[in-house]
C-alpha cells in the first residue's frame, strides 16, 4: 500500500494541470481500464520512452501500476535519469484517490 501524506499532495497540487500521469502496467492491464489523461509506458522500458513524453527533468510525473511495486521501480529509474519531481502514486485505486484529492 502506498501512503501519501497531505504535505506531498499539496506540494504538487499547484502545478497539477501540467502533470504527466504514466501507467506502467502491462498492455493487457491498460486495456482493462486506466486513469483519465494517463499515458502508457511499461516500467521496464520507461528509460527508453520517457523522452517521447517529456525531456523536462523538472516535469511533475505521477507513476502508477496495480499495487505500487512496479511504479516504485519506474520512479527509481526516472530518479536515476535525473527527473526531479516523480511521485509513486501507488496502485491504480490509490493513484485515482491521490489525483482526485489534488483536483478538489
Amino acid at each position: 500500500m502506498c501512503v501519501l501524506f497531505f504535505s506531498t499532495i499539496m506540494a504538487f497540487a499547484e502545478n497539477h494541470s501540467s502533470a504527466l500521469i504514466i501507467d506502467v502496467r502491462t498492455p493487457a492491464e491498460w486495456e482493462t481500464g486506466h486513469l483519465a489523461d494517463a499515458k502508457h509506458i511499461e516500467w521496464q522500458v520507461i528509460d527508453q520512452k520517457i523522452t517521447n513524453l517529456t525531456k523536462d527533468k523538472n516535469a511533475i510525473i505521477y507513476v502508477y501500476c496495480r499495487s505500487g511495486n512496479r511504479s516504485g521501480k519506474a520512479k527509481k529509474i526516472l530518479d536515476q535519469l535525473g527527473y526531479t519531481n516523480v511521485v509513486n502514486a501507488g496502485g491504480i485505486r490509490e493513484a485515482e484517490a491521490f489525483i482526485n484529492a489534488i483536483e478538489n
